[in-house]
């Protein structure tokens, strides 16, 4: 779950099924109980007619929250990162970056950096085409060393210049679930 609107169409699903959700997050649920297989089995179904699929195993639960602490980097309004990528995951977690690193690459195929910078390039996307901050502002939004490094990256990952990418407007953004 991504957004607001999702928490609200998981929900409404779970009581659909005649559950008690006490919280839903982004990427977790706390049910009253604990669910019965019969349970799982109709709230699996339900979610994956939405386009949700239920997690129930740590290694892929430990994968979403991955996920979730960089979609939450990503999108921080302060731009200031305190620490590296690799220590906050691993402090966040409570797991050596190690085993993190290869855990994520071996569940999704890709680096937990390269997936970041995906992110992070996304959100530049998203930034631009709402074309209300400069380049430089982006860029100290998203932790960029500089403006030209900022510029590297994008090209390097989508193959054209941000101001280019700002012009066409054409180029259709992933959403985040496809990143």
């Amino acid at each position: 779950m991504v957004c607001d609107r999702c928490k609200m169409v998981v929900k409404e699903t779970i009581e659909k099924l005649g559950l008690t959700a006490l919280a839903v997050e982004l990427g977790e649920v706390e049910l009253n109980h604990p669910l019965t297989d019969t349970e799982k089995q109709a709230l699996n179904h339900a979610l994956q007619q939405l386009g949700f699929d239920l997690i129930d195993d740590k290694k892929s639960r430990l994968i979403e929250k991955i996920k979730l602490i960089m979609l939450e980097l990503v999108r921080q309004k302060d731009g200031e990162m305190t620490a590296n990528l690799s220590d906050l995951l691993s402090a966040r977690l409570h797991h050596d970056y190690n085993y993190l690193s290869n855990l994520f690459s071996e569940v999704e195929g890709i680096t937990i950096e390269k997936y970041f910078i995906a992110q992070k390039i996304e959100r530049v996307k998203e930034l631009l085409v709402y074309d209300e901050l400069s380049l430089s502002e982006i860029a100290f939004q998203l932790n960029y060393s500089s403006v030209a490094y900022l510029s590297s990256q994008f090209k390097k990952v989508t193959g054209l210049t941000p101001s280019h990418f700002k012009n066409i407007r054409s180029v259709k953004r992933k959403s985040l679930d496809k990143v």
